[in-house]
């Protein structure tokens, strides 16, 4: 009976197993069927979706608005509750702050190019540069990182901070005379003796012109002894040819120290109230630009105005420094372009468009911009000046 229930067993699986192949050949089968049909119709469904955006665009359902910002009301600030902890609310994303005169009208058909935020880069850092007998280090950081370093280097180089003061961005070394290596340094020959000059040096760290720069200058004092106090930094005292060797290759000597000890750089709390009062500002009147204020000295402030006419491309005709002017073509590019017949067209002759002033004041100088008399374009003076404050600030 056992052998005959498995014998019964195995026969009644057969036929299931049988039954079941036929069904699933079946269904697969079927299924083969539906795909085939689905594939067969994908490139109709994919072109009828082209032709219904294609009608869309065509109707103007999707229109362009790329220049819906242009017309954008301006959001109104948000107001905390009274009971509200102010000071636990803070922007995640910092937004770069505009100044009123930079925000004109904008139009769809002429809307400027952003500002180049990559302008706030040096093209080189450390860089040593010469103006009217004086000479300085550029550095692309703020002074309160710069601080500590040039402390460092003053210390490595042997010459010792006698005295400082980190609001007058002041440092004095002690006497070089000293110091074999320091000596090396400001190339007192020999060795030291009673009857050679005494010698110190000063460095002067403050905020640059352009925008989270450092300029560092040095000069070498001859003292009859080891001051007992801080000197006072002289600006209008201007160094002889061999002075100024000597403070180049100083500088050139703290850039490369500079540069090697990017990666330990920390910051003095004491030095960065010289970073509060920017050397450039715009001044605006009814919103729209007037002048550009610069509290530096007429041969710098003349030197900083050429070279950022220059980087933004305005061509001078002519210049005049002792009248403090300069003849400049502002036009735009679609004013430059004649049409068709451009190819023997002068168009690209610069012209003078406006003129660019700088004014001598007590302790500023004012930078000022108008439009030439027989000028008819659409680049106003206002205009200008914005343009060449991105590029001087």
């Amino acid at each position: 009976m056992q052998v005959l229930s498995r014998t019964r067993y195995s026969r009644c699986t057969a036929s299931f197993k049988t039954v079941a192949c036929k069904a699933l050949t079946f269904k697969t089968e079927a299924f083969k069927s539906q795909t085939l049909n689905i594939q067969a119709c994908k490139p109709l469904a994919t072109a009828a979706g082209f032709a219904l955006l294609a009608g869309l665009g065509g109707c103007g359902v999707l229109s362009d608005r790329s220049a819906d910002y242009v017309s954008a009301p301006e959001g109104e600030t948000i107001e905390l509750p009274a009971s509200a902890d102010e000071s636990r609310f803070r922007q995640i994303m910092p937004v770069r702050d505009i100044n009123l005169a930079n925000a004109g009208k904008f139009y769809p058909d002429g809307i400027p190019t952003p500002p180049d935020m990559t302008s706030e880069i040096l093209d080189q850092n450390y860089a040593v540069e010469t103006l009217d007998g004086r000479a300085w280090l550029l550095v692309n950081d703020v002074p309160g990182r710069l601080w500590p370093a040039v402390t460092a280097y003053m210390s490595d180089r042997r010459l010792g901070v006698a005295f400082d003061s980190p609001q007058l961005g002041l440092q004095q070394s002690e006497l070089v005379n000293f110091s074999l290596r320091a000596r090396e340094l400001v190339q007192l020959e020999g060795e030291a003796s009673a009857s050679e000059p005494k010698v110190l040096l000063q460095v002067r760290i403050a905020p640059g012109v352009r925008r989270k720069s450092t300029e560092i200058q040095v000069r070498n004092i001859v003292v009859a002894d080891q001051p007992e106090a801080l000197l006072s930094w002289d600006t209008t005292l201007a160094p002889d040819s061999a002075d100024l060797e000597l403070q180049k290759r100083v500088l050139a000597d703290m850039g490369e120290f500079l540069k090697a000890g990017e990666e330990n750089k920390s910051f003095s709390r004491a030095a960065s109230g010289m970073t509060s009062k920017p050397l450039v500002k715009l001044i605006s009147e009814n919103e729209q630009a007037s002048a550009i204020e610069m509290q530096l000295d007429y041969g710098r402030a003349w030197a900083e105005v050429s070279r950022a006419l220059k980087e933004s491309d305005m061509t001078v005709i002519d210049l005049n420094r002792s009248a403090g002017w300069l003849q400049v073509d502002y036009r735009s590019a679609d004013e430059r372009e004649s049409g068709w017949f451009s190819w023997f067209s002068d168009n690209e002759v610069p012209r003078h468009t406006h003129t660019v002033n700088v004014t001598r004041g007590e302790q500023t100088v004012q930078v000022s911009a108008e439009t030439a008399v027989n000028d008819s374009g659409e680049q106003t003076p206002s205009a200008l000046l914005n343009r060449l404050f991105d590029y001087l600030y």
